[in-house]
């Protein structure tokens, strides 16, 4: 039997008939999307073009929120943005587990050890969820990457490590979901080989490449296993290309993040962090 994440359910491929959803609740939720951490304040009609939705849906389901404390409206500016009751929800999502009391410390030696930063995420749908992650230094790396970001899995780093161990079965469940692009620029599946990249990466154990998302980037990735061998995250590494080459990256950190790896998954399996899924 498969183990995964207190807080994150195995894949499900049931459908949900039409008839048993709500469709005003959605498209709130598509308001509430619209919002990202580029996009953090918005008029009424930039809220319509980046949900798809129409005017008199978006006002009335922007006066709710309001109302509701989720959403806050600038007079001044005629602007919305989220307030901290939105955060609430993603921190209570992220902190069901201990899972990140467990990585914070095994990541900072990590970080230490090599002196690059490094971040530990999970699968969520057909995205990876960073939920932990160790800077080095002040130096800004050309990405905005911090806890609770979210990434499509199928053409990161860090989630192929995670994506080419998963059973065929699921790992087709989740190739054909919607990936989220809201954090990162929108990139075209059909033109990324990704089942040869993950047969790939299987065989080697780990990733090593250029930043799909900013070529100045290099990042050496590893998947995180339960006993049963089951992918339940990924630990990832990234350095600037100008800096250190990818052959010079793989000598100073495999051994390390390899190790990091081994005692992740231990702690957590020692811990009852992952529990079992029907």
């Amino acid at each position: 039997m498969k183990k995964i994440f207190a807080f994150r359910k195995k894949v499900s491929f049931m459908t949900v008939d039409s008839k048993n959803k709500v469709g005003s609740l959605a498209k709130g939720f598509k308001v509430l999307e619209s919002f990202t951490h580029a996009f953090e304040a918005l008029t009424l009609s930039e809220v319509c073009s980046r949900s798809g939705l129409d005017s008199g849906t978006v006002f009335r389901i922007l006066n709710t929120l309001v109302d509701l404390g989720y959403i806050e409206k600038l007079e001044e500016t005629k602007q919305f943005h989220l307030t901290l009751k939105v955060a609430n929800l993603g921190f209570n999502a992220i902190g069901r587990s201990d899972i990140r009391d467990l990585a914070l410390p095994i990541l900072r030696s990590l970080a230490k050890r090599i002196g690059e930063t490094v971040s530990f995420a999970t699968l969520e749908g057909a995205n990876m969820v960073y939920l932990e992650r160790v800077r080095v230094g002040l130096a800004r790396l050309g990405v905005d990457i911090r806890v609770g970001s979210v990434i499509p899995a199928y053409c990161s780093a860090i989630g192929q490590a995670l994506l080419a161990f998963l059973p065929e079965e699921e790992l087709e469940h989740v190739l054909n979901l919607e990936p989220d692009f809201r954090e990162v620029v929108p990139m075209d599946k059909d033109e990324i080989p990704v089942m040869e990249q993950l047969k790939s990466i299987k065989a080697k154990g780990y990733i090593l490449k250029r930043s799909s998302f900013n070529s100045s980037l290099t990042v050496l990735a590893l998947p995180v296993f339960d006993r049963d061998r089951y992918p339940i995250g990924a630990i990832s590494v990234v350095v600037p290309s100008i800096r250190i080459s990818e052959d010079e990256l793989f000598i100073k950190a495999f051994d390390s993040m390899t190790e990091t790896s081994e005692k992740l998954s231990r702690a957590i399996n020692v811990s009852g962090s992952a529990t079992s899924a029907i």
